[in-house]
């Protein structure tokens, strides 16, 4: 028999789930397929979830609170900050690729999140394989989109030539050819 509490959560991640873009390409069913595997997690406010450059390991959905997301900046550039809060998710791209954290995440108040990581996405592929081909289809799209805008704002600062000839010397790179670079 539910609690009132237990009965109080499930209803808050249950709306979370629903107002999540990330999420929208899902059914009802496959959102509550989804919630199955999710962990909930509190933080208390300054909490650091992640820094960046750590490895990325999954993804989180806000369900409570604030979580500001802070990019360092090189010499005397200021870090950029982003604030975000329920229903937002933030990690996503380092559920399909093996990405290091572009960003430090902290909890700016009392907290909870439901992180959904990579061994989560492989349970769900080998239980149910369309929810995860959906989820894929999710994180492509948001890397396209990430790509674009990285493509147009080179292209910008350092002209076409150059952004299209990166892009293209990175397509035909050799594996293994230049990894240590890209990866620093």
């Amino acid at each position: 028999m539910f609690n009132s509490k237990k009965l109080e959560r499930i209803k808050s991640q249950g709306r979370l789930i629903f107002k999540a873009s990330f999420l929208e390409n899902l059914s009802a069913a496959e959102r509550y397929e989804f919630l199955q595997v999710c962990h909930r997690r509190t933080y208390k406010a300054d909490e650091y979830i992640f820094y960046q450059n750590d490895p990325g390991t999954g993804m989180y959905l806000i369900e409570e609170g604030e979580v500001e997301l802070r990019v360092e900046g090189d010499g005397d550039v200021p870090p950029e900050l982003f604030k975000l809060s329920a229903p937002e998710a933030f990690g996503m791209l380092s559920l399909s690729h093996e990405m290091r954290r572009l960003s430090t995440a902290r909890s700016v108040t009392e907290s909870k999140l439901l992180g959904f990581f990579r061994p989560d996405l492989e349970r769900l592929q080998d239980r149910h394989p369309k929810i995860a081909i959906k989820l894929h289809e999710m994180l492509n799209i948001l890397l396209s989109r990430q790509f674009l805008a990285t493509i147009w704002n080179l292209e910008k600062v350092a002209g076409k030539t150059f952004a299209y000839s990166l892009i293209l010397d990175e397509f035909y790179r050799k594996p293994g050819e230049n990894d240590e670079e890209i990866s620093s």
